[in-house]
């Protein structure tokens, strides 16, 4: 059910185009920003795991677009969401306003927050670095470059600006209404009835969780998350369930599939929805997964980058990537099986490796021969022939 909700297990698309990403971004809901780019950034490798290759200038285009149909926020934690949802967030953006609203620097900085917003409102959308700065601090007549960053940072949680777009990762700012149709300016939702929304939402999207599940997927927190979550289920939105081996209490959507067999196989990235919740990967895949991004070198088991294999309705490896651009080489610097991970899983992985050279635009697959599973994949990789 979780993996079907979040799209896996359908006939994969001869050809990925405008419709079917739209189809992806509206059944996600909302999809988590990453600028790591040691194999890909994280936002193109959920897109890849369910539809296989795609465009992603396409993809770029459509979805962080100066005009697209999808904004950036902080629905998760930087994250893209559906234009349309944007009213559902306003209750957060005034309690962030709230939280900081004595901060000491925001009080301090009061007139260069009113000065980047008079900026956007005469020049239109900017980038960070567009604005008028100071090499650090300021020195002379403008503002520095470190107080632009966290003053167009405060205004962007606030809302007071917005994203519209970026270029080569970097964010273009623009005033809500140089981005954002009236219509959406003008939609007043009351924080119950959005919480109601967005948990009702996030549940049809996890297919089943917990409340802590189905709350860390807009970032909602407990109380009013259950709040929310109560009175979807008293309208009948959201169904109570029984998972055997879960202490928690379980939901479902009541329109949730229940799919006989699940025939999967992808990469998952660090930040996939399938896996963002730990304990809820743990849960589902008695699967116990943390990220080494922030480990010291010394101290990593699995790898700096290691993806998540899912084959079928099971976890049964990790791979650690590498896109070595300059040489047009993906590296598999690591790969391990999971414990109780069918044989033959190799004969599986192949095709997902190959699909993923080529989509990167390499010429070949080099194994630094590390991880339990690595040196049986490098056999069914030279064999794939």
């Amino acid at each position: 059910m979780a993996l079907a909700a979040q799209g896996f297990g359908r006939p994969r698309p001869a050809a990925v185009g405008t419709r079917q990403l739209n189809s992806f971004m509206q059944r996600m809901g909302v999809l988590q920003l990453d600028s790591v780019n040691v194999f890909e950034r994280s936002h193109y490798l959920p897109v890849f795991a369910r539809l296989g290759p795609y465009d992603k200038a396409a993809f770029d285009k459509l979805v962080l677009g100066t005009r697209a149909d999808y904004i950036e926020y902080w629905a998760h934690v930087a994250a893209v969401i559906a234009v349309e949802d944007w009213p559902l967030f306003q209750w957060r953006r005034d309690e962030t306003r709230a939280r900081y609203a004595r901060d000491p620097w925001v009080e301090a900085n009061g007139p260069l927050l009113q000065w980047l917003v008079a900026e956007l409102a005469e020049k239109g959308p900017l980038k960070a670095s567009d604005f008028e700065h100071e090499a650090n601090q300021r020195t002379g007549s403008w503002w520095g470059w470190s107080d632009v960053k966290v003053g167009l940072q405060f205004l962007f949680f606030w809302g007071d600006v917005v994203a519209s777009g970026r270029s080569n990762f970097e964010r273009t700012y623009a005033l809500p209404e140089q981005r954002l149709p009236t219509a959406v300016l003008d939609t007043v939702v009351s924080p119950a009835d959005a919480r109601r929304a967005l948990m009702t939402k996030a549940t049809k999207a996890l297919g089943i969780g917990t409340l802590k599940d189905i709350a860390d997927y807009f970032r909602i927190q407990q109380t009013p998350a259950k709040l929310a979550l109560d009175e979807a289920v008293e309208a009948g939105d959201i169904v109570p369930v029984a998972v055997k081996g879960w202490k928690p209490q379980a939901f479902i959507h009541r329109d949730a599939a229940m799919p006989r067999k699940m025939s999967a196989a992808a990469f998952l990235s660090p930040f996939d929805p399938v896996v963002w919740e730990r304990d809820r990967a743990l849960r589902l895949f008695d699967f116990h997964y943390r990220i080494e991004i922030y480990t010291p070198e010394p101290k990593r088991i699995f790898g700096y980058y290691s993806l998540p294999i899912l084959i079928d309705d099971r976890i049964v490896g990790r791979i650690d990537l590498k896109s070595d651009r300059q040489n047009r080489v993906l590296r598999v610097q690591s790969a391990w099986r999971e414990e109780g991970s069918p044989l033959g899983i190799e004969e599986r992985i192949v095709p997902i490796l190959e699909a993923t050279r080529a989509w990167q635009g390499h010429d070949d697959v080099v194994f630094a021969g590390r991880g339990d599973l690595s040196a049986s994949l490098e056999a069914a990789w030279l064999a794939r022939a």
